[in-house]
């Protein structure tokens, strides 16, 4: 069993933001309960401790602690101290916009870089086996240059100082009727 009945007391709003970030966290491949550990971090108002999240999420403290692991290596939270504890205290960033950085960049290292990798493999591969239809072929250079596209993308995208990129994306769809017109699929 990992998970305890003993649960403190959220503010509604809290907790509906703490278990709606753990069902998208879900969505997206992550563990619900690092998900909603980070969203009570993130939205704790001072550091908390691996049992006081326990205790608040009712989550076994063997959870807590692989769960903090997690979040640790997607630097999405970090250890605080404090004067006279000797526990480890833990604070998730709160710039909404570092948080999605960082997990942009963590995607990138564990899905894109991979992908890009074994496709250009794959593509290699493929021009060498007179047994790989042109299709098959066609496909994977396609799959390829869309997959180095986004990585590319995303290099860019580093290096737009924030206030213009929120601009850019305030734009949105304004910014497509300056691109040349084409076909539209």
């Amino acid at each position: 069993m990992t998970e305890t009945t003993d649960k403190k007391k959220l503010p509604s709003a809290v907790e509906r933001f703490v278990l709606h970030w753990g069902d998208m966290g879900d969505e997206w491949g992550v563990n619900r309960s690092v998900s909603q550990i980070h969203g009570l971090l993130y939205l704790s108002e001072a550091p908390m401790t691996a049992d006081d999240i326990a205790d608040t999420l009712g989550m076994a403290r063997s959870n807590v602690s692989n769960s903090i692991r997690e979040l640790l290596s997607w630097n999405l939270i970090r250890r605080v101290p404090i004067m006279g504890d000797r526990r480890d205290h833990y604070e998730a960033e709160t710039d909404i916009w570092e948080v999605a950085a960082r997990i942009a960049a963590g995607r990138k290292v564990r899905e894109i870089d991979p992908a890009v990798e074994a496709l250009r493999a794959c593509v290699i591969d493929a021009a060498d086996d007179p047994t790989i239809s042109s299709v098959a072929s066609k496909r994977l250079k396609e799959m390829l240059a869309f997959t180095e596209l986004v990585d590319r993308w995303y290099a860019q995208m580093l290096t737009v100082p924030r206030p213009r990129l929120v601009a850019l994306m305030r734009l949105g769809e304004k910014i497509v009727s300056f691109l040349p017109a084409g076909k539209s699929k």
